[in-house]
């Protein structure tokens, strides 16, 4: 049986044909992939957050990528994704210093001013940088305003030709409007964050999940199966959510399910990432090892790297 100590230098290496620490199941690789994390600095000087924040907002007051390494490497996972922090509006600055220092381990996700005039122009540049997506904000008032904004419609038709992905911080609500969207841009890859947040209430909405499902039917859109600590009954072990996943997977495709911690959150107030990537990885019998494959590492992989 593999070492700790042997799986651990294995996965520095890039992780290839490593086993389980967990017991169970056959020996697979496990060069898995975080598509949702948020990383941030103390230092404030250097990279000064935005006037709408407070240094006070910074919670917890640092969470660097070395921090972050604690938390994933121990479980596997060797590469991430890095979302924009709303703490520094439009400037993606620290982020894209991240993705210089760590090549190949980052992929980002930044925020850009849609309201902009050379909203192309800076799509492209931060292409070059390693920006494969966009984070944009999806409440059903937001939403609505996108058939009125000319920054929005040019991303989403630029993505279509760069492959960089419209990444949605999406309500519930928001969901019948995304459906419109996705019909007049259909090459447009898409991703919707933490199951467009149904579950928030504590309570799987039938019609909104219905409502996310019918995205299913556009091939470039992919669901993040992701912040178990705020969905549902938000109690590790998380298996209240597994329906919701085990419906995803039968209308989507695990080719199209990718799973995220959304660090550091999951590992504030009593949760562990552990348990985070231990819900796809370990609990959810209806899964099989294919699945986990491209949940785990595959679909972020092809989305983001």
């Amino acid at each position: 049986m593999i070492s700790r100590r042997d799986f651990l230098q294995t996965t520095a290496l890039g992780g290839l044909a490593v086993g389980s620490l967990h017991g169970a199941g056959p020996w697979v690789a496990t060069d898995w992939i975080d598509a949702h994390v948020h990383v941030w600095t103390p230092d404030t000087q250097k990279y000064p957050i935005a006037s709408s924040f407070q240094v006070a907002d910074m919670a917890p007051a640092s969470f660097t990528p070395e921090e972050l390494f604690a938390f994933c490497r121990p479980e596997g996972v060797t590469k991430i994704v890095l979302i924009q922090m709303n703490f520094y509006g439009f400037d993606n600055q620290y982020m894209l210093d991240c993705l210089e220092k760590h090549p190949g381990v980052f992929a980002g996700v930044a925020v850009i001013d849609e309201t902009k005039s050379d909203v192309v122009t800076t799509m492209k540049k931060m292409d070059q940088k390693g920006v494969r997506g966009f984070r944009i904000y999806a409440d059903r008032q937001k939403a609505n305003g996108w058939k009125d904004s000319v920054g929005i419609k040019q991303m989403w038709s630029h993505a279509a030709d760069s492959g960089q992905s419209m990444c949605l911080l999406a309500n519930p609500d928001a969901l019948p409007l995304v459906i419109a969207m996705c019909e007049r841009f259909p090459k447009t890859r898409v991703v919707v964050d933490h199951f467009a947040r149904i579950g928030v209430s504590g309570a799987i909405n039938r019609t909104d999940l219905d409502n996310l499902c019918r995205l299913s039917k556009f091939e470039n859109v992919f669901v993040k199966t992701s912040a178990f600590y705020a969905l549902g009954k938000k109690q590790s072990p998380y298996t209240d959510l597994g329906a919701m996943i085990q419906r995803l997977v039968g209308e989507f495709g695990a080719s199209r399910l990718m799973w995220a911690s959304d660090c550091p959150y999951q590992v504030v107030e009593g949760h562990k990432y552990a348990d985070s990537i231990g819900l796809v990885r370990d609990r959810l019998g209806f899964l099989t090892q294919e699945d986990k494959q491209w949940m785990l590492r595959r679909t972020a992989q092809r989305v983001f790297f």
